[in-house]
């Protein structure tokens, strides 16, 4: 089974709709091998909800609020998020981490909060440039694991967690790892969910960072590599089918 989640950003109104229903109805026949997420404007869920009906295309928000209700102008918890027809949400997104100074502390409290109202957590975690270019990069992966990730909540151990790694400096860049790179820091992932999880080739890892229809299907063929989440290329059926396609092929490639 592959994992393929969109991430649609500050983009998208009525109009995208359209795509909405092209990429659900091009969902139905990889069911089974695929599990397919749109993480829409909140604006769009409901009615994006009402335009999939039952075809196996599922729906995330970008992000939650820690509390369940409050004084929180702006916000959105997860009970609304749920509420409108979600079953999954991002958090610690880089963008959201950089643009909206949210700390690792914040995006495990995020986590828990999404957990205990029922939804699928994706927890993004990511290096920069100059990071990496230190050698860095394993070391910020770990750190930002190990303060980020829901530890002690049973969704952890439910497989309602997923970990999504998303290199600050080839967001919207064009530019990707190496399959090398890439699999060295799933790697490091992996290893690092045996700290508490006894199964830890059980946990989804994604990966995250100008993925295209014309590199998803190797990056979907790496070691530890279990989904993809996918910015720019995830606003039109035409490509994000095409990606979906991608995962349909290397889930059974893996099943021979």
């Amino acid at each position: 089974m592959k994992t393929i989640i969109g991430n649609w950003k500050m983009q998208g109104t009525a109009s995208a709709l359209v795509e909405v229903e092209a990429i659900a109805e091009d969902a139905r026949p990889l069911t089974g091998s695929v599990q397919a997420w749109l993480c829409l404007p909140a604006t769009l869920l409901t009615r994006a909800q009402q335009t999939i009906g039952q075809r196996p295309l599922g729906l995330g928000g970008q992000t939650c609020h820690t509390s369940r209700a409050g004084a929180h102008t702006g916000d959105l918890s997860a009970d609304m998020l749920v509420d409108a027809g979600a079953t999954l949400t991002l958090v610690g997104h880089s963008e959201r981490r950089q643009d909206h100074h949210e700390t690792n502390a914040l995006v495990r409290a995020q986590a828990f909060a999404a957990l205990e109202a029922g939804l699928t957590v994706v927890v993004c975690v990511g290096e920069t440039a100059a990071e990496r270019k230190a050698g860095q990069a394993n070391d910020i992966i770990r750190y930002q694991l190990s303060h980020s990730l829901p530890t002690g909540h049973r969704g952890l151990h439910e497989g309602r967690v997923m970990i999504a790694y998303e290199p600050i400096w080839s967001i919207g860049t064009g530019h990707t790892p190496t399959n090398d790179e890439i699999i060295e820091i799933h790697a490091t992932i992996r290893a690092f969910c045996g700290k508490y999880e006894p199964h830890p080739e059980l946990m989804r890892l994604l990966y995250g960072g100008s993925v295209k229809p014309e590199n998803a299907a190797n990056i979907l063929s790496l070691r530890h590599v279990d989904g993809v989440l996918v910015g720019g290329a995830s606003l039109k059926a035409a490509d994000f089918s095409q990606i979906m396609r991608s995962g349909y092929a290397s889930a059974l490639a893996n099943a021979v």
